[in-house]
C-alpha cells in the first residue's frame, strides 16, 4: 500500500530502528549513518526556533516524530486546545509521519502532578479518555499514536484489565499504538505477571512503532528510568513482540547518564538483532 492509499490510522511505513533526539546526544544521533526516523520531546521544540539539529534531520529525510508529555488525555477536563495547537504545529514543521502522547494524566483542577500518572481502568476515565483523544485527533494534521505508561501503582476499583482496557480504547478512536517493550516488562515485574500475556492480547497490528529503554530495581520495585542499560529481559521481549508481529519500528529512549558512544551503538545493534531489522551504526 502507497502513501496515497495508507487510511488514517494505519501505522506508519517502515520506520526500522531509531533514537529518540536529546540535545546532549544530538551529534551522536546525526552521526548515525543507516538512521531513518527519531523522536523528539514536542513540549521542548520552539516552532520559531526549532533546534538547527532536528530541521537538518527532517532535511536530510529522517522521519521526526513529536512526542507529547503534556497533554493530559486520561484528566477529566477536555484536553487545552493550545496545548493540540502546538502538537499540530510542531508536526507540521517537523514534516512527521505521525504523533505520540500518553495514556496519563498530568494535571487535575489545575494542578500540575509533574509527573505522568496512571488513568483508572473504569469506564467513566475510558469515556473521558476517548473524548480526549477524538478531540486531539481532530485538530491533528497527521495519526496520534498512545503509549502505556510503566506504572507504579494500579488505582483501586478497575473494571478493565490492561489488554481490554486498551483494545476496547482503540477501538473507539482513530488512534494507533505506541507500544513501550520497557513498560510491559516493568508492569508485569512489578504486578507479578506475565509480560507475553498482555502481548498476545494486544491488537499488535496497531502498532505504530515501540520504545525500548532501560531501568533499575528500587525499593522493591522495577523503576523504568530511561538511564540505564536495556535488559535483556526487554531485549526478549522485542525478540517475543518480532515473532507475532514486527512493528514499523524500534526507538531507544535514553534520558540522562549518556553512556559512551560505543555502548549507544551497541544498544541500537543489539534492539536491531533482537527485532530483525537492520542495524543503523
Amino acid at each position: 500500500m502507497d502513501e496515497g492509499t495508507r487510511h488514517r490510522d494505519d501505522p506508519p511505513p517502515g520506520l526500522g530502528v531509531g533514537i529518540g533526539w536529546r540535545p546532549e546526544i544530538a551529534g551522536f544521533v546525526a552521526g548515525l549513518p543507516g538512521l531513518r526516523f527519531t523522536e523528539v520531546i514536542a513540549e521542548s521544540v520552539h516552532r520559531d526556533h526549532p533546534p538547527s539539529g532536528l530541521t537538518a534531520l527532517r532535511d536530510r529525510g529522517v522521519r521526526i516524530v513529536p512526542h507529547g508529555v503534556r497533554l493530559s488525555l486520561g484528566g477529566a477536563e477536555p484536553v487545552a486546545a493550545e496545548r493540540v495547537a502546538h502538537l499540530a504545529a510542531t508536526a507540521e514543521l517537523l514534516r512527521a509521519p505521525l504523533v505520540s502522547e500518553h495514556v496519563a494524566f498530568v494535571r487535575a483542577d489545575g494542578m500540575e502532578a509533574g509527573h505522568l500518572l496512571p488513568v483508572p481502568r473504569t469506564r467513566a476515565a475510558l469515556d473521558a479518555l476517548t473524548d480526549n483523544i477524538r478531540r486531539t485527533c481532530a485538530e491533528l494534521p497527521v495519526p496520534l499514536a498512545v503509549e502505556p505508561i510503566a506504572a507504579l501503582f494500579d488505582w483501586p476499583d478497575a473494571e478493565y484489565d490492561e489488554a481490554d482496557f486498551l483494545t476496547e480504547l482503540l477501538e473507539r478512536t482513530d488512534a494507533l499504538l505506541l507500544l513501550d517493550i520497557a513498560n510491559v516488562h516493568a508492569n508485569a515485574r512489578n504486578r507479578g505477571e506475565d509480560p507475553l500475556v498482555l502481548l498476545d492480547r494486544l491488537p499488535l497490528e496497531r502498532v505504530a512503532y515501540c520504545h525500548v529503554a532501560g531501568g533499575r530495581q528500587h525499593e522493591g520495585l522495577y523503576h523504568d528510568t530511561h538511564t540505564d542499560p536495556v535488559p535483556a529481559e526487554v531485549l526478549a521481549l522485542v525478540r517475543e513482540l518480532a515473532a507475532r508481529h514486527r512493528p514499523p519500528g524500534f526507538l531507544l529512549e535514553r534520558d540522562g547518564r549518556y553512556p559512551p558512544a560505543a555502548d549507544l551503538r551497541a544498544e541500537l545493534d543489539a534492539i536491531a538483532g533482537a527485532a530483525g531489522l537492520a542495524v543503523i551504526t
